[in-house]
């Protein structure tokens, strides 16, 4: 019988033979507290009845079951034998009945992983925390079920838990009699099904609205998070942006919340951002900030709380049919949570942020060697996990900003609206999007598709100025191009702008032109006549998915005046160009450096000053020189530090620097600082050093050999709480040693004691670009272990190791040579596996070339 990795075909086939009527779900955690009995993992009980309907009567099919041991199986009364049915991971379904009930009592395992139902023991109280992840298909690790989007069903939860619990589901819940029980549910697919339960802190409030038809809507609304971290909870602020989104999506998509109570948890070791489980919305606690944070950091909790809000229509009412179309529902919600932000919150600039972060993520994962086409090709469970990536959420988000300066922002919203009132409570595919889009929009939509979402690769864009004897523009185009590899060239809606110097020195927009460029060039005739410019900007006001490049006077304006730019949203824009101009071995590294140097101080955005610091440390730790590194570091720490200085106290910018000096800070006297602001005895105007800042100016001191183990263990006695454990475990890792790093590799490789938040940690602190000569001798290590860890580990787990520990760090021909090899010695391992280690090589070699760009910029 096939094992663990459902196919599609498999999929398909169950799908076109069975149609479920219902769940009942009974789960007994009371043992998640206490002691455990006996040898093997921790379990609770879960019994499942599912009654569903069998086009062909006598047929055979099965259902999805990871689970240590099963007690009892029947189907239609009849009493099965678990040792003969059940394998570990699918319970056989002989003989179908066309109406039919299967009946499953199960001991299911808790999860240290994230995946299935998570226990959690926090190490501040003792007390247990449970919750439920389950995308792509980890439900089967909690109930007996048919694990594929398609089988939807409504679903009755009932929960056993200890006395003083309270237990949460997708319905509302009451308890009686020892049991919670939980209203029944619309039809839903298995993977967005959910249980919250222990000790929560909850915060109640809710939202009330008339519809047109003059009815009353009103949404009870929840927050939840651990009592640890309640002192810090601003539900407040949680529910301000949750009543703003639910005003934007009624008001724009004209269908009424399905799903009655809307729940959002936050709970502890989560893999993901957050997860869109219909009346209860997961999210990682890390949104709830302990210290002092940014603007951004809240901007980009309210995205997150609208991506997930926006998924209660795109991918909760109407959900894709298989994991081909995962972004029918991903692209939607990254698009919406910028397109709401922007549209119903305080955060006006989040198109900034999305052009300069989101698109970031795309234009890196759409230039891997596993760069797929938005509508992706998922043969199975471990291609759907993958793909959960910066193509199927930021690139197909910016097609859709595209798609909407393409057929109109009304036309795009009324396609969504028919949409959901035409598929509600069904599966879609993408011709049912593209049918609903060319009715309300009249164009060809099969055209627009097959070059935005059916084919891979990113375009550049770069222009050509041809000036007259005059100094005006005799001709401008914009030349587009394409990689080797994905030769395809797109119809791209874009503006371009051009910008020059004011007599105050202000480099400032005085022309924009929209136009289709299609094809290798395009000439933009409303242009010409126009003064000659300083700068153009091909891709102005971000309409496109491209890259942005210069032609050689906007390079050398840039390299003098970016800092003069007025727009954000073009500061930006340049900005991003210029990385991925470094990223392409386009632009030496250190020139990078050097930018971000001289005009990052100017920068008045907080997301993208803080987008900054990330890249200049990536320059600098992957793309200069090896032999320009050490001077990269002194000229980054002196400048952040100088930053830091000059920054206005207790500022925005100047928390950021504080951050940036810390990941720089390698010489004597600046780890002397990070300890005198540490213990006190220095001190910077306005920087109020609290439990967060200590644990990121503990990090550089740890991996420098300043705070040994005993520093750390005081620190952790000052925050013992599980965020201040895991800090704890990443700096313990990053501890200049030998015998630090055996410690830290047999702790994550050749043992699974670790939950996945220490893994995360462990890892984190393991990898340190100061420490390469001690991390020299885990290529060969990691090369012969990986097969082993990812048959024996969970994917999430498996995932984790593969790419944290890939030697990133030996930036050499050695180790590409090294990862060549293992890549031909195994042909045959798992394809997610072979795509983990091919993106890693493609991000070395990218590395190298960049490398070679930079020292050649030297000679």
């Amino acid at each position: 019988m096939p094992g663990e990795n459902l196919s599609r075909d498999e999929a398909r086939e169950r799908a076109a033979l069975l149609s479920v009527d219902g769940y009942e779900v009974s789960l007994d955690v009371r043992s998640a507290v206490g002691d455990t009995q006996g040898e093997g993992p921790r379990t609770f009980r879960s019994v499942t009845t599912l009654r569903f309907r069998c086009n062909e009567p006598g047929a055979s099919s099965f259902a999805d079951l990871v689970a240590p041991s099963v007690t009892a199986v029947s189907l239609n009364g009849r009493d099965l034998d678990p040792s003969e049915v059940f394998d570990g991971t699918r319970i056989a379904l002989e003989d179908l009945a066309a109406d039919n009930e299967l009946v499953v009592d199960a001991q299911c395992a808790y999860s240290r992983t994230g995946e299935g139902l998570h226990r959690f023991v926090d190490p501040e109280d003792g007390e247990v925390y449970l919750y439920t992840q389950y995308e792509p298909a980890d439900s089967r690790r909690v109930f007996a079920n048919f694990e594929q989007p398609d089988l939807k069903a409504p679903f009755r939860f009932e929960v056993r838990a200890p006395e003083e619990w309270t237990v949460w589901s997708n319905g509302a819940g009451e308890r009686a009699d020892g049991v919670w029980r939980f209203a029944e549910t619309k039809p839903i697919s298995t993977y967005i099904t959910c249980v919250v339960a222990g000790p929560y802190h909850y915060v109640t409030d809710s939202y009330e609205r008339t519809l047109e038809d003059g009815t009353r809507l009103e949404i009870p609304l929840g927050a939840l998070c651990r009592k640890g971290l309640a002192p810090h909870f601003d539900a407040d602020d949680v529910f301000l942006i949750t009543k703003q989104g639910l005003d934007f999506f009624h008001d724009h998509f004209d269908y009424p919340y399905p799903f009655g109570k809307y729940d959002q948890a936050f709970v502890p070791e989560y893999n993901l951002g957050a997860m869109e489980n219909p009346g209860l919305v997961t999210f990682r606690e890390e949104y709830i900030f302990r210290g002092k944070v940014t603007r951004a950091s809240y901007e980009g909790r309210a995205n997150t709380i609208l991506h997930e809000m926006a998924h209660m229509w795109f991918g909760d009412l109407v959900t894709m049919e298989w994991w081909d179309d995962l972004w029918l529902k991903e692209s939607f919600a990254d698009f919406m949570g910028a397109f709401a932000n922007v549209g119903a919150t305080r955060f006006k600039d989040a198109w900034i942020t999305f052009a300069n972060r989101r698109k970031a993520w795309a234009y890196r994962a759409d230039q891997l060697p596993s760069t797929h086409p938005v509508t992706a090709d998922i043969r199975d469970l471990e291609d759907a996990k993958l793909n959960f990536d910066g193509i199927t959420y930021a690139k197909g988000a910016s097609a859709l900003k595209q798609l909407v300066a393409y057929v109109g922002q009304d036309a795009f919203l009324e396609g969504a609206r028919r949409y959901f009132k035409r598929h509600a409570y069904g599966n879609t595919r993408l011709g049912d999007l593209l049918s609903v889009l060319e009715e309300t929009s009249g164009r060809d939509m099969a055209a627009w598709a097959r070059s935005w979402l059916q084919t891979a690769g990113v375009n550049s864009l770069t222009p050509q100025v041809l000036l007259s004897a005059e100094g005006r523009i005799d001709e401008l185009a914009v030349v587009q191009e394409a990689a080797e590899t994905h030769p395809e060239l797109r119809p791209h809606r874009v503006a371009v702008g051009l910008y020059r110097r004011t007599g105050e020195g202000a480099l400032e927009r005085y022309a924009r032109a929209e136009v289709d460029v299609d094809g290798p060039r395009t000439v933009v005739a409303e242009l010409a006549g126009a003064e000659a410019p300083e700068l153009v900007l091909v891709n102005d006001d971000d309409l496109t998915y491209c890259k942005t490049r210069f032609d050689d006077t906007s390079l050398a304006t840039l390299r003098e005046h970016l800092g003069s730019l007025t727009d954000p949203l073009a500061r930006a824009l340049c900005w991003s160009a210029l990385w991925n101009m470094t990223r392409d071995a386009l632009l030496p590294a250190r020139d990078f450096i050097g930018l971000v140097l001289r005009f990052a101080g100017r920068e008045s955005g907080i997301g993208v000053l803080q987008m900054l610091h990330a890249w200049a440390e990536s320059a600098l730790v992957h793309y200069v020189a090896p032999e320009w590194r050490e001077t990269g570091g002194r000229l980054l720490g002196e400048g952040a530090l100088r930053e830091l200085r000059e920054a206005a106290p207790g500022g925005e910018p100047q928390l950021a620097w504080a951050r940036f000096f810390a990941a720089v800070a390698s010489e004597e006297a600046e780890l002397s600082l990070l300890r005198g602001l540490l213990d006190g005895s220095e001190k910077i105007n306005g920087l109020e050093v609290d439990q967060e800042l200590r644990w990121a100016f503990l990090s550089p001191l740890a991996a420098h050999g300043v705070a040994d183990e005993a520093v750390l263990a005081a620190e952790l006695a000052r925050d013992d709480t599980a965020s201040g454990k895991r800090h704890q475990v990443r700096c313990l890792a990053a501890r200049p040693s030998a015998a630090v790093k055996a410690q830290a590799w047999a702790q994550v490789v050749e043992s699974d004691a670790l939950s996945n938040a220490l893994v995360e940690a462990t890892i984190a602190g393991f990898e340190r670009s100061s420490q390469r000569e001690l991390l020299a001798p885990y290529t060969e290590k990691y090369f012969a272990a990986i097969e082993r860890v990812w048959a024996e580990r969970s994917i999430q787990i498996g995932m984790d190791v593969v790419r944290g520990l890939f030697p990133s760090l030996m930036d050499s021909q050695d180790t590409l040579d090294a990862t060549d090899a293992w890549l031909s010695a195994h042909e045959d391992a798992a394809p997610a596996l072979r795509r983990l280690v091919l993106e890693a090589r493609d991000d070395l070699s990218r590395a190298l070339r960049g490398q070679a760009c930079d020292a050649a910029a030297a000679r």
